[in-house]
């Protein structure tokens, strides 16, 4: 049995060493500058989409609520449970 010391090292390739030390393109260096202005004005529209769809579900959660408690203010039964117990309190 080879001890740590004995153990071959692991060989590696010339063309790793040459791949790392090249500098590395990134995606904003391989697109031109309209095609990234184009993606930015995209992903903008989309965070405004984004925007204006939980403003709108907002708007709708508020109008339920309202009508919803629009609909309880008439109803007798809702007031009566809800009300108060300490009638001595209103003489």
């Amino acid at each position: 049995m080879p001890n740590k010391k004995t153990r071959p090292q692991p060989r590696t390739n010339a063309g790793a060493r040459e791949e790392a030390a090249a500098p590395q393109s990134t995606l904003k260096d391989l697109l031109s500058a309209d095609t990234l202005q184009k993606l930015k004005e995209r992903a903008e529209s989309i965070k405004a989409e984004e925007r204006e769809r939980a403003e709108a579900k907002r708007a709708a959660e508020e109008a339920a609520r309202k009508a919803e408690e629009k609909r309880l203010a008439g109803d007798f039964g809702h007031l009566l449970d809800n009300s108060g117990l300490d009638w001595k309190s209103f003489k």
